[in-house]
């Protein structure tokens, strides 16, 4: 499905990773899906990589919401440095921004981007989702259903943010997709 109408990309990425989460899970993981295949590029590793990110980082619910730093990952994919100009700060500038950008819209929308906040403000209580009895829990009081639109409206916030600023050409072509 290749379009160049950027609001539809990102609706396509919103989409996928809403599906993703619900099918397969690993909010980080699905949001970087989202992403790489709505841009059409390819990047296992990048994925790979995400995997332990899920439920803000290891299942603690602790740290930031997966779907924000899988998005985090991709946007440092397409924007970052390589590893040649690590020592220049200033090189990932553009990076930094949209991060900054995505994680303050996240901030507005729930109150907070930590994972367990999250989940208190849209279903109203936290889960530990390393310990089977709360997990079979979150999953009746429908988790998967909750978290998806998290990480749909995220991921398509993130194709937009990434789109206002490299056409999808550019994308295809600098990542080999």
């Amino acid at each position: 499905m290749t379009t160049k109408n950027p609001a539809a990309i990102a609706e396509r990425a919103g989409q996928l990773a809403t599906d993703y989460e619900k099918t397969c899970t690993g909010c980080a993981q699905s949001a970087v899906a989202g992403l790489l295949d709505a841009f059409e590029i390819g990047s296992e590793d990048v994925f790979k990589a995400a995997s332990g990110l899920a439920d803000g980082i290891g299942l603690t619910g602790d740290g930031s919401c997966g779907s924000l730093t899988g998005c985090a990952m991709v946007i440092g994919l397409i924007f970052g440095r390589d590893r040649k100009d690590h020592r220049d700060m200033m090189k990932p500038m553009q990076s930094y921004l949209l991060c900054k950008e995505l994680h303050e819209e996240i901030i507005r929308e729930y109150g907070s981007c930590r994972c367990h906040d999250i989940q208190q403000k849209i279903m109203g209580r936290t889960y530990n989702l390393l310990d089977p009895k709360e997990l079979e829990e979150a999953m009746k009081e429908g988790m998967l259903e909750h978290c998806a639109g998290v990480v749909g409206r995220t991921t398509r916030r993130a194709a937009e943010l990434i789109l206002r600023e490299r056409p999808l050409e550019a994308i295809r072509s600098q990542t080999g997709g």
